[in-house]
């Protein structure tokens, strides 16, 4: 493999067959070495190949500074995600995750912690992906015998929540759970009840909250079709569900100036009066 860009004494980048760029990373691979001579391939650990030139780009400025092993232990974390969620994520996750991974070490040895306020909301929303970040946690303390705290764990399934969330941007996930707790504590408060967290349909429950957040958050909404006659008989079958979304409705309007659109009241009092059904039976 012939070396098109040094970036560090471990990492390089390369062309492949197609002139596409590949990243290449392996302890000492371009130590007293110059742009257009070889690196032996038993050297390299790590290729990575991001299949957008700005992704790319970002991802090779961010490791010409970050060491080795933060590097390794952050893809080690992504692909021990991927495994367990069984789902693609988006690939600028190796940008944000390793990013974040070296800035919460360097900043925990430097004696500084962060709160992380959302912690008890992402434990229930993001069950999958706190235990994700908690292995981590496990997995940087082994490697580098530093224990970050429980908070970075939130932190990380914040990162991993996002990047399944869209294939071309980056969301503010702190928004998104901020106000998927809000419209939780809104139905909770409507009908002075708790909900069973292990229940399928509080799980379908959240998993609609989230993705009317990120709606809420990119600016879009449901456009309104025929709905109406459907929405005529939910509002009459499920009374008090719909009355509690016109509060959440009021809510969402007078905070972010967002109007609920009538699919969304559709959706929403079904989801509200499934999971309040079922708690009430329990």
């Amino acid at each position: 493999m012939r070396i098109h860009k040094i970036l560090n004494n471990n990492v390089a980048v390369i062309l492949d067959e197609s002139k596409h760029e590949k990243i290449v990373m392996g302890r000492g691979i371009c130590y007293k070495k110059k742009v257009g001579e070889n690196i032996e391939e038993s050297m390299i650990d790590k290729v990575f190949s991001l299949s957008t030139t700005e992704a790319s780009h970002k991802f090779q400025v961010l490791i010409e500074d970050i060491p080795l092993e933060h590097i390794e232990i952050g893809e080690q974390i992504i692909s021990e995600a991927k495994i367990q969620l069984g789902k693609r994520l988006n690939e600028m996750i190796y940008i944000s995750l390793i990013d974040h991974i070296h800035t919460a070490i360097v900043r925990f040895l430097d004696g500084i912690t962060v709160k992380n306020v959302l912690l008890w909301d992402i434990r229930r929303f993001y069950k999958e992906e706190f235990q994700i970040g908690l292995w981590a946690i496990d997995y940087i303390e082994e490697k580098l015998k530093v224990r970050l705290p429980e908070d970075e764990a939130g932190f990380i399934a914040l990162h991993l929540a996002n990047a399944q969330m869209d294939e071309e941007k980056m969301h503010n996930m702190y928004e998104i759970t901020t106000i998927m707790q809000e419209i939780v504590n809104i139905v909770k408060y409507f009908f002075q009840t708790d909900f069973d967290e292990d229940d399928v349909y509080y799980y379908r429950f959240i998993t609609h909250l989230k993705f009317f957040a990120k709606r809420l958050v990119d600016h879009t909404t449901y456009e309104d079709d025929d709905s109406d006659d459907l929405l005529e008989v939910i509002r009459l079958k499920y009374k008090k569900a719909y009355q509690c979304v016109e509060k959440v409705a009021t809510f969402m309007k007078k905070k972010y100036g967002y109007p609920l659109s009538k699919e969304e009241y559709l959706y929403l009092t079904i989801h509200i009066e499934r999971v309040l059904h079922k708690t009430i039976k329990s």
